[in-house]
């Protein structure tokens, strides 16, 4: 995925932004190395989250409290969208967000989010190199956050209505199941929908799926309104299309890794692929709120669940892949196979291979400024939905 004209045009924006910056216990209004915190301070008492479902489980939330002292209050959001209205609008409501890269540089350029510190987050030498400082979270060599988990975005059927077995995409822009099809409510949906055209109308010339000139999205919308009368519910979260399967509303659908572990630990028959044309997928970061409250609970917050015992417990409760190399050993402790069912061993070549979510914007990889940034796929995903 090209990633260099983004951060070319980020590095611009934030060169001209003044990021507030609270640092444990001390606040400065500059965005520079030296006015980072150099050591986490006395816990402020607690933690106020905006997170994706799943994240703030209480076998790993309840110890950290306990140690630290920081009690966690966790808003559950159901998009991107949702995470960057709560942060914009929270009136510093809210210390931190588990942004995944479609959301992340928005937050970044908007100023919702300050810079962090690295060398406070021990374990932070320990993740794979491609998350250490991956541009949808570092700018301009400044770290906006620190990166958590990963994973793909999977087809999820039930292995009872849905025969034979689907191996592509295609089964979810099928009339076969017509009534019985699930999505997520989001615009960045317009990827996946992007990346099937990719491999099957290749004469649309889409290399990269979040960056679409304008023939390239309207192509991908008309897949989607196509779709449309398909849909039994375009879910928001993820609690939202584990009910829709548990009821048998719905037999086939875009999910996360968390429904297909949270269903099959429910004895539901599903199982998830990635499909022959491939996937998207995300990568989150916790990112720390500009104007953020409880800034030392914040840091010892990320230091708690980089650690590898607790990256092993999130990693196997959501079904997805930690970023810290260490985790593995304690994986295995908790489920023998799981480091190899979720990649946690996998190459670089495997996490090359997805295609990570990160906001479209109108510079596209071929030197011009011809593509459709996120404001007009918001639009066009509207015209889907409605």
């Amino acid at each position: 995925m090209r990633r260099a004209k983004i951060d070319w045009v980020l590095a611009g924006i934030l060169a001209a932004m003044t990021i507030a910056v609270t640092a444990c216990g001390s606040s400065s209004s500059s965005s520079s190395s030296a006015s980072l915190p150099s050591k986490i301070g006395a816990g402020e008492g607690q933690l106020t989250l905006v997170a994706w479902e799943g994240y703030a489980q209480p076998e790993w939330v309840k110890p950290f409290e306990k140690q630290t002292g920081c009690v966690v209050h966790s808003k559950y959001a159901g998009s991107s969208d949702e995470m960057v209205t709560l942060m914009r609008q929270g009136g510093g409501q809210y210390d931190m967000v588990s942004a995944s890269g479609d959301a992340s540089l928005r937050l970044i350029r908007g100023g919702e989010v300050q810079q962090m510190n690295v060398a406070l987050v021990p374990e932070w030498k320990n993740f794979i190199p491609q998350l250490q400082s991956p541009p949808h979270n570092t700018v301009g060599a400044k770290h906006y956050g620190i990166s958590l988990q990963w994973g793909p975005n999977t087809l999820l059927y039930n292995t009872k209505s849905v025969q034979p077995a689907p191996t592509s995409w295609a089964a979810i822009y099928s009339p076969k199941y017509k009534g019985a099809v699930t999505v997520p409510a989001n615009p960045i949906q317009i990827a996946d929908a992007a990346l099937y055209l990719s491999k099957t109308q290749p004469s649309l010339g889409i290399s990269d799926p979040y960056e679409l000139t304008e023939a390239q999205l309207n192509a991908a919308v008309s897949l989607l309104k196509g779709q449309r009368p398909l849909i039994k519910k375009y879910w928001a979260l993820a609690s939202d299309e584990i009910e829709l399967f548990k009821n048998g509303d719905a037999v086939i659908g875009a999910a996360w890794p968390y429904q297909y572990s949270t269903l099959i630990a429910d004895k539901s028959p599903v199982k998830q692929i990635i499909p022959s044309e491939g996937a998207t997928g995300w990568a989150d970061t916790w990112m720390l709120a500009a104007h953020a409250k409880d800034p030392n609970c914040a840091y010892k917050w990320v230091n708690w669940v980089s650690s590898p015992k607790v990256q092993a417990e999130q990693a196997i409760s959501y079904g997805e892949t930690p970023v810290n190399t260490q985790a593995c050993q304690f994986m295995e402790t908790i489920q023998k196979g799981s480091c190899s069912v979720y990649h946690a061993n996998a190459p670089a070549a495997y996490f090359d291979t997805i295609k990570f979510w990160k906001t479209p914007v109108a510079e596209c990889g071929n030197g011009q400024s011809d593509c459709m940034e996120y404001s007009k796929w918001q639009q066009k995903w509207t015209e889907v939905t409605q």
